[in-house]
């Protein structure tokens, strides 16, 4: 049973990462530090989930890419699990896919590998207390990402309609080929324009082939 009145001053912390090498030297740093105690140590992901359930850490730093159940699979199953513990990933991957695994997983924060010892310090910190900590490229990327356009998706009829357009064909025409209403044709038209934000049929035709909804092979 876990000491309450200790844990108040003192954060208990598991290290996981599949490199002997690099969770001695994790180790080692934060060994040292008034207010953290390294209580336990894994090479896997499923040895992190079993850790967890038996020594309640406050938060596990945990790496991504390890054998058995990754980082992120980790992270879920604690989640799942409704534990207290805070997973803190610390990684040397900051591509999206695997940043938006590890956020949608349940991380509260993501760190790289290159982060000094205060930086981690501080981020196992702020993690325990349930504060969101990201390393500046892990941030920027997110926020880069969240900036892009929206990815826009086309009906099979807009579709049509569109590529029968870039065919040169008049409103009519389209309607002949398709066999529908002149008057849905417009309307297909008007929705293609909300859709890719363009007040034209020569620009969404552009727009369109620019964003790979057009296959004009």
């Amino acid at each position: 049973m876990r000491d309450d009145t200790a844990s108040q001053s003192t954060l208990r912390i598991i290290v996981v990462d599949d490199h002997t090498v690099m969770r001695a030297g994790v180790i080692a740093l934060l060994g040292s530090e008034p207010g953290i105690e390294i209580v336990g140590e894994a090479a896997d992901g499923r040895a992190a989930v079993e850790l967890v359930e038996r020594l309640d850490p406050d938060v596990a730093l945990i790496d991504l890419r390890m054998p058995v159940l990754d980082g992120a699979g980790a992270t879920a199953e604690i989640v799942a699990r409704r534990s207290r513990t805070r997973v803190l990933i610390l990684t040397t991957y900051d591509s999206d896919a695997e940043i938006e695994r590890a956020v949608e997983a349940g991380a509260v924060g993501y760190l790289l590998k290159d982060t000094t010892r205060d930086q981690l310090v501080d981020a196992i910190r702020s993690a325990a207390r349930g504060e969101t900590v990201l390393a500046p490229r892990v941030a920027e990327r997110l926020v880069a990402r969240m900036r892009r356009p929206a990815p826009v998706a086309l009906t099979a009829r807009e579709t049509q309609v569109l590529n029968a357009v870039a065919d040169g064909l008049s409103n009519g025409e389209i309607g002949r080929r398709l066999v529908i209403g002149e008057a849905t044709v417009k309307t297909h038209l008007l929705r293609v324009f909300a859709k890719l934000d363009v007040s034209d049929r020569t620009h969404a035709v552009v727009v369109a082939l620019e964003r790979g909804l057009l296959d004009r092979r």
